[in-house]
C-alpha cells in the first residue's frame, strides 16, 4: 500500500513538473519580449525636451531637432511611429522612465555614474564637456579658476550632470553657492546669462557651440570637467531586446553617418554677424518686425516664397525700415529700383505693403530664370545673388566655375568665383564684364544668417507658449505631461514568465 502511494506521489510529482515546464514554455511562445511589444503597438514612446538642440517644430510646423530626427530614423528600422512625451521639466525625464511612462528618453542625456546606477545607456552617439559660461562685460574680469566663482550667482539646471559637478565641487570649494532652475532649460540659462540675470551657467559645450552666434558676447570661460559621453537613456528591467536593438542600430556605420550629419545641421552654426549686428537685428525685431510681419505672410501666399526667407532678404535690404533710401536710389524695405518696381507694378516703393509683395514677385521671375535642373537651396541661393548682382553677372560667375572644372549648378562653387569678376583677368573673358562680385556672397550669407536668427526667435517663441501653466499638481510634485496617460502602459515592461523569478 505504502509502495502504491509513493508511486502515485511521484506520478503526480512529475505530472506537476512537466505540467508547468509546458505552461512556461507556451508562455514563452505567446509573451511578446518589449521589442516585440513595441513593434505590435506599432508605437515607439520618446521622452524628450522641447529645446533647440532637441525637439522643435520647423518653418513648416512639422516636428524636427537632432534627438527627434535620429529617434526617427530608429522608429523606421523597427517599423514603427513616434508618439513624444514632452515633460514640464528636465528633471521629470527620469521618472517618466523610471515609471515605464516612455521606452526610450532621448534629450543629450550625459552618462553619470549615479544615472547608470538606475538605469541603462545606449551606445554614446557623441561626446561633450561640461563648460562655465560667462558674458563678457566691460570692469568685470574673465574666471580662470573654480576659486573665481565664489559669492557669485550661477544658475544650473537641476537634476542635470552639471548639478551633480556643483555638489562635488562644494566639498572642496564650501564657499561656492549656486541655484537650480526646475523649470527652464540650457537656453533660457544662456539668455539669462546674456540678459545679466545670472553671472554664470554651465553647459555641454556641443550645446553651446549651437546656440553661442545667438548670444554675441557669451564666452567659455573653462571645463567644469572632462568629457562625458551622451546616450539614449531606458529603464533598467531583464528584457535587453530594446537596448540589444538600439546597440545595433547605433553600431551601424548608417547610423554613424547619419549622427555627422544631423550634427552638422543642428550644431555646427557658423555665424559671422558682430556683436553690434545682432543686438540691432534684436531691437529691430522688437520694434520694427511686429509691424510688418503680416505682409510677409501676406507675400508667401502670393508667391509660395518662404515668409521667413521674405523677412531675411528685408531685413538684410534696409533692417526693416520703410523709408529706407539709398545713394543709389533703391526705396523701401525691398530697396526696388525703378525698374524693377515698374516691372512688378509697384507705385510706392515707400510702401510696406507694396514693397514686399513686389519685392517677392520680383524674387519669383528672378528664380523663374535659374535652370530647372537646379533645386532645392542652391535654387533660392542663386536667386538671391541674382537678385542682388543681376542674372547676367551670375551667368558670368558660373561659366567662370565651369571653366574651372568645378560645378556651376553648386553655391558652394560658384560663390568662390564671383568675387573674381572684380578682376580684369577674369571679368574680361566674360559677356557682361565687371561686376562687384564678392557682394552677392555677402549678400547671400548674411540673409542666410537673419534667417536663422528670426526661424530661432520664432522657435524660442513657440517653446514658451507651449509651456502649461503652473497647476497643483506641479506644486505637489506630480508629472503632468498633455495627452500622456496616468497609469503605466503595460506593453513599456514585459518580463517574460521564465524571468519572474530573476531579481531585477
Amino acid at each position: 500500500m505504502r509502495t502504491r502511494i509513493f508511486f502515485l506521489r511521484e506520478v503526480f510529482f512529475i505530472a506537476a513538473i512537466l505540467a508547468v515546464t509546458g505552461w512556461l514554455f507556451l508562455a514563452n511562445l505567446t509573451t511578446d519580449n518589449q521589442l516585440e511589444a513595441i513593434q505590435k503597438t506599432g508605437v515607439l514612446k520618446i521622452v524628450t525636451r522641447n529645446t533647440p538642440t532637441t525637439y522643435i517644430s520647423d518653418k513648416d510646423g512639422k516636428p524636427a531637432g537632432f534627438e527627434y530626427d535620429l529617434a526617427k530614423a530608429f522608429a523606421d528600422e523597427i517599423g514603427v511611429e513616434i508618439e513624444l512625451v514632452i515633460p514640464d521639466s528636465f528633471g521629470d525625464i527620469f521618472p517618466v522612465i523610471k515609471d515605464h511612462k516612455a521606452h526610450i528618453a532621448a534629450a543629450g542625456l550625459t552618462i553619470t555614474e549615479s544615472r547608470e546606477a538606475e538605469f541603462s545607456f545606449a551606445q554614446p552617439y557623441a561626446y561633450s564637456t561640461p563648460t562655465l559660461i560667462y558674458r563678457v562685460t566691460q570692469g568685470q574680469k574673465k574666471p580662470i579658476s573654480l576659486k573665481d566663482l565664489e559669492g557669485k550667482s550661477i544658475e544650473v539646471l537641476a537634476d542635470s550632470s552639471h548639478s551633480e559637478i556643483m555638489h562635488k565641487l562644494k566639498t572642496e570649494f564650501p564657499d561656492i553657492t549656486w541655484q537650480e532652475n526646475s523649470t527652464g532649460s540650457i537656453t533660457e540659462l544662456l539668455d539669462g546669462v546674456y540678459n545679466k540675470k545670472y553671472r554664470y551657467t554651465i553647459s555641454d559645450d556641443i550645446v553651446f557651440n549651437a546656440q553661442k552666434s545667438f548670444f554675441p558676447g557669451l564666452k567659455k570661460a573653462f571645463s567644469m570637467g572632462k568629457s562625458e559621453p551622451i546616450a539614449w537613456m531606458v529603464a533598467k528591467q531583464n528584457d535587453q531586446s530594446l537596448l540589444s536593438a538600439l546597440e545595433v542600430f547605433f553600431s551601424k556605420p548608417e547610423t554613424k553617418q547619419l549622427v555627422a550629419e544631423l550634427q552638422e545641421k543642428y550644431f555646427n552654426r557658423e555665424n559671422t554677424l558682430t556683436y553690434v549686428d545682432i543686438e540691432t537685428f534684436k531691437r529691430d525685431l522688437n520694434t520694427r518686425f511686429c509691424k510688418l510681419e503680416q505682409y510677409f505672410y501676406m507675400a508667401e501666399q502670393e508667391t509660395d516664397i518662404d515668409w521667413l526667407l521674405l523677412a531675411a532678404i528685408a531685413y538684410q535690404e534696409s533692417h526693416w525700415n520703410p523709408k529706407a533710401v539709398s545713394p543709389t536710389g533703391v526705396k523701401g524695405i525691398m530697396m526696388l529700383t525703378n525698374a524693377a518696381a515698374k516691372e512688378v507694378g509697384v507705385e510706392d516703393r515707400t510702401d510696406p505693403v507694396q514693397s514686399v509683395l513686389g519685392g517677392a514677385e520680383y524674387l519669383t521671375r528672378v528664380m523663374k530664370k535659374i535652370p530647372e535642373r537646379i533645386q532645392g537651396d542652391d535654387r533660392i541661393w542663386f536667386a538671391l545673388a541674382a537678385y542682388n548682382v543681376g542674372y547676367g553677372h551670375l551667368e558670368d560667375a558660373r561659366i567662370l566655375t565651369s571653366r574651372a572644372g568645378k560645378n556651376p549648378d553648386i553655391w558652394e562653387d560658384v560663390k568662390q568665383f564671383l568675387p573674381l569678376l572684380t578682376q580684369p583677368k577674369y571679368y574680361k573673358t566674360v559677356k557682361r564684364g565687371y561686376a562687384r562680385g564678392y557682394e552677392p556672397v555677402i549678400y547671400v550669407k548674411n540673409i542666410r544668417q537673419y534667417y536663422d536668427l528670426i526661424l530661432w526667435q520664432q522657435q524660442l517663441a513657440e517653446i514658451e507658449a507651449s509651456k502649461p501653466e503652473p497647476t497643483p499638481a506641479e506644486n505637489e510634485g506630480e508629472i503632468v505631461m498633455p495627452g500622456n496617460p496616468e497609469d503605466s502602459d503595460p506593453n513599456l515592461d514585459i518580463t517574460p514568465p521564465s524571468e519572474l523569478a530573476t531579481p531585477p
